[in-house]
């Protein structure tokens, strides 16, 4: 496909998913590090699973680097339990944290601001975190344009024929870097819109004749 008609059906499926689902106002934080949190905490799980953690540990006065680091392993994995998988994400949270201790001194603003490839680079190098929680956190928590890609992502252009079924992260997410505006705020609404559309209507049994999307025509 030709990269002007690529640019003009992402722009046109944008449009058509605003206009039917609104604004989203992803993602739901009151801080970076609550966001960075919540980026882990929501891998393999619903976000409704992923509050009822975060609460655990605001209630608890555990979202700071401090609390975090503090807490024995073993009682930060029973509060963020309703998250699922709770163990592992206990010991990603953990290896975060000590990565931003060890190399910013602690300090969550300095760990933003570095460039968006080097603080990708530095969020891949964490065990547990992967290409898309990464990129979560450079969209979301550091504000730098670059667009998330999730199992949604790849379902909703697939079934559009925009995409091969082979299609890969790093090609999709380059179809959206080569086509769109690198701007933060259309990255974090489209990303949203493309989540939401996706647990509402672009299921593993889709639900088409509801479903927005459905006047775009397979391409």
């Amino acid at each position: 496909m030709a990269a002007g008609r690529i640019s003009q059906v992402l722009k046109e499926m944008f449009d058509i998913l605003y206009a039917a689902l609104g604004a989203q106002n992803w993602w739901p934080a009151e801080t970076e590090l609550e966001m960075m949190v919540g980026a882990i905490l929501t891998q393999n799980t619903n976000w409704n699973n992923v509050e009822k953690a975060i609460e655990n540990l605001r209630n608890r006065d555990l979202l700071s680097v401090a609390g975090l680091r503090d807490i024995p392993i073993s009682l930060l994995a029973e509060y963020i339990r309703p998250a699922g998988y709770y163990n592992i994400k206990a010991r990603r949270l953990k290896n975060l944290i000590g990565l931003i201790e060890a190399e910013h001194s602690s300090d969550i603003n300095a760990f933003l601001s570095l460039d968006a490839d080097t603080l990708r680079a530095e969020l891949l190098s964490v065990r547990g975190i992967g290409r898309e929680t990464a990129d979560s956190i450079v969209l979301y928590g550091a504000g730098r344009p670059l667009f998330v890609v999730d199992a949604y992502t790849y379902r909703i252009l697939a079934r559009h024929g925009i995409i091969q079924e082979e299609a890969g992260y790093d090609e999709l997410q380059s179809l959206f870097m080569d086509n769109l505006p690198h701007d933060v705020e259309l990255f974090k609404e489209f990303h949203a819109l493309i989540v939401r559309t996706g647990k509402l209507y672009c299921r593993k049994k889709p639900l088409c004749p509801p479903c927005p999307l459905n006047t775009i025509s397979r391409v």
